[in-house]
């Protein structure tokens, strides 16, 4: 496609796609990769503020949107999907924009003292689910574990990519599901080798 490699949606997708072949290990993603999202937005409500607060209301419940690391995080995960794919992209910087603003009203509802134990609890039930998804299911070490960046931006746009997909047939352009596919038994199959060659 002529894209430099930062860009290279199949190859990130493949690669990302090789650690979850398995479809209840697909499933566990889908159901967990959000919320490790969600509440990593939610903690970072609390870090020092870059501009003033924006205070609005919600269902009669005052709260403050603050432009801190949270939503330049957001920022740059949104900006980055937009330039893999304008219309799924666009949909998930849509999606990030929303659980930022939902993140900022949950912080300044819940307070520091109560919001950081809902954040470790559900980062550890959804990271126990997503471990146990590798171990049972897929019988792989997470991506992370081989690429650790690429493995944290790729997750939540794989995810929707995964569903848009599943759901709705949808492929960034035609051709994109059979060639990734191509790459990730390609990618699968070498890893078996290896590891094959490893065990002998």
């Amino acid at each position: 496609m002529g894209r430099c490699s930062l860009f290279d949606l199949e190859r990130h997708f493949a690669f990302y796609g090789a650690y979850h072949s398995n479809p209840t290990n697909i499933l566990i993603h889908m159901i967990f990769v959000w919320p490790i999202l969600f509440t990593a937005q939610l903690i970072l409500y609390f870090t020092p503020s870059l501009q003033p607060k924006f205070e609005f209301s919600l269902l009669g419940i005052d709260a403050f949107l603050v432009l801190n690391v949270g939503l330049l995080f957001t920022v740059i995960y949104g900006v980055f999907y937009i330039c893999l794919d304008k219309k799924a992209g666009s949909l998930a910087a849509l999606l990030l924009l929303f659980c930022w603003v939902a993140s900022s009203f949950l912080g300044c509802w819940l307070g520091f003292s109560l919001a950081w134990k809902v954040v470790v609890v559900a980062q550890i039930v959804c990271w126990t689910g997503q471990f146990i998804g590798h171990g049972v299911f897929e019988k792989r070490a997470p991506a992370l574990l081989d690429n650790l960046i690429q493995a944290f931006l790729m997750a939540p746009f794989f995810v929707l990519l995964e569903t848009l997909q599943t759901f709705f047939g949808y492929e960034p352009y035609p051709g994109f599901h059979a060639t990734v596919q191509a790459k990730v038994d390609t990618e699968i199959r070498e890893w078996q080798e290896k590891k094959q060659k490893l065990l002998n």
